[in-house]
């Protein structure tokens, strides 16, 4: 069986809605699909406060249903191949999918399996990760039942989403375990594959700051490769040459290798190390014209979050519908990431900046001073700006 959309997007998640919201809140919309195959989608970036007993994790999921945007059609399947010379997808259930033109929006994939002696043990036993629907409410149970020791957080060799994470449930962590008393008879260690605790010099100094006055130690270039589940030790090859480190731990919070999904590797859309191979301003795919891509799935040089899509999508529809109409492809991103970095209960640092490392502050104050007002925005403003605006396609 063969269909046909003017717009295919393929995923529903946060680029994904968004793109086609936008096309189809448009006077004259263009006939758009998505293709997704999950009934839930998930406000992810508040899984980190989820991990730490702030919020409920039901509270992050919604029907997918209902952020379809009026008058799009769902096929509710997942791609099983792209045939980008061909103008056609196919998917899982065997049905093919021709456009005129195609949005990528698989997001990333959570490569668990390159960790060794880590199946079977995710959310048990002091293992927990905030990176998983499943597994993130397993963070706060082990947090509430430290009683001292080593609480290890890792951060992967991969690109990844959210790069910050990794370390915002570190710094609320120290706080719960001094709020509980335990911290005096415990080690907060930060074992993370990057030089540096973060990658733009002004966050990066705030953030060493906070590193220092929580008394939190730090392993640079250390990769998390191995846990060993029974004897609680965790494996960490030295990426500048040395000996492996291994770590005892009583909590070991995993965040997994990441890469481009596997069905996009395989395909001819992959460029720039698997990812969809797009101009980094245009969003235009190098090869096929009509063929687009945002978010965490794309070779777009910048930090994958949310704020990104955010900034992505208005891009890519005005140059997707520039494309349709025969004009030129103006619109032009420049690379915008922010990332909201909570440092303890009631407090954020909000790191905003483009493809050069250069900060683009949103408010008239110092962002690398931690603020309460900014861990409320998080908190409160974010998720309701992202269910009733991004994914609107009104902002």
């Amino acid at each position: 069986m063969t269909q046909h959309h003017s717009v295919l997007v393929v995923g529903g998640g946060a680029g994904g809605l968004s793109v086609a919201a936008r096309l189809r809140n448009m006077e004259n919309p263009p006939d758009v699909a998505i293709l997704e195959p999950s009934e839930k989608h998930y406000y992810q970036p508040l899984w980190t406060l989820v991990g730490a007993g702030v919020v409920s994790k039901e509270s992050t999921a919604r029907d997918e249903r209902d952020y379809i945007p009026q008058g799009a059609t769902w096929i509710k399947d997942a791609v099983a191949s792209f045939d980008p010379s061909k103008n056609a997808v196919t998917t899982k259930g065997g049905e093919t999918i021709t456009y005129d033109q195609l949005v990528v929006a698989l997001g990333i994939q959570l490569d668990w399996g390159k960790i060794k002696g880590l199946e079977g043990n995710l959310g048990k036993d002091g293992i927990v990760s905030n990176y998983l629907y499943e597994t993130v409410d397993s963070t706060w149970k082990a947090l509430r039942e430290f009683k001292g020791g080593n609480a290890v957080f890792t951060f992967p060799s991969t690109p990844m989403k959210c790069a910050g994470a990794p370390q915002k449930i570190m710094y609320l962590a120290d706080d719960w375990l001094r709020k509980t008393g335990v911290r005096d008879k415990s080690k907060v260690i930060y074992a993370s594959a990057g030089a540096a605790i973060f990658g733009v010099k002004k966050y990066a100094t705030a953030l060493a700051e906070v590193v220092k006055r929580k008394g939190i130690e730090t392993r640079f270039r250390h990769d998390l490769v191995e846990v060993r589940a029974k004897s609680r030790e965790a494996v960490f090859k030295n990426l500048d040459g040395g000996d492996e480190l291994v770590l005892k731990y009583e909590m070991l919070h995993v965040v997994p290798p990441q890469s481009a999904p596997d069905v996009i590797k395989k395909s001819e859309l992959a460029a720039d190390g698997n990812w969809v191979g797009v101009h980094k301003h245009t969003l235009q795919h190098t090869r096929f014209p009509n063929v687009f891509s945002l978010g965490d799935c794309s070779s777009l040089p910048t930090s994958r979050t949310g704020a990104a899509v955010r900034k992505q999508a208005p891009v890519l529809v005005e140059n997707l519908m520039a494309l349709r109409e025969g004009r030129a492809l103006t619109a032009s991103y420049d690379g915008y990431a922010s990332c909201p970095l909570v440092t303890g209960y009631g407090k954020l640092i909000l790191a905003e900046f483009d493809y050069d490392g250069k900060p683009c502050e949103s408010f008239p104050f110092d962002q690398s001073k931690e603020r309460y007002s900014m861990y409320a925005m998080k908190v409160y403003a974010l998720p309701e700006a992202y269910w009733n605006g991004m994914l609107r396609g009104r902002m």
